[in-house]
């Protein structure tokens, strides 16, 4: 798994934990539903730190708690 997987992977997770759509996701986090869906569908493999921030807000969470996972802990470096 890469970190973008990663990414995509805690989003969704997130989501269903709390019962919300994407679209939802959209509503209390302010980041666009074009963006949360690009970034779920693999056509933005990059999403920038401020939006992940925002998606963060959205869920009442911090980044330490989105990136505090064993799944971001045990990620491959991914520099070649």
């Amino acid at each position: 798994m890469n970190t973008y997987e990663a990414v995509v992977e805690r989003i969704l997770y997130l989501c269903k934990e709390r019962g919300i759509t994407p679209n939802g996701l959209s509503y209390i986090s302010g980041v666009s539903q074009s963006t949360i869906k690009s970034i779920l569908k693999g056509e933005s493999q990059n999403p920038g730190v401020v939006t992940v921030k925002k998606l963060c807000d959205g869920f009442g969470i911090s980044l330490t708690d989105f990136f505090e996972t064993q799944t971001f802990r045990t990620l491959e470096q991914e520099i070649k």
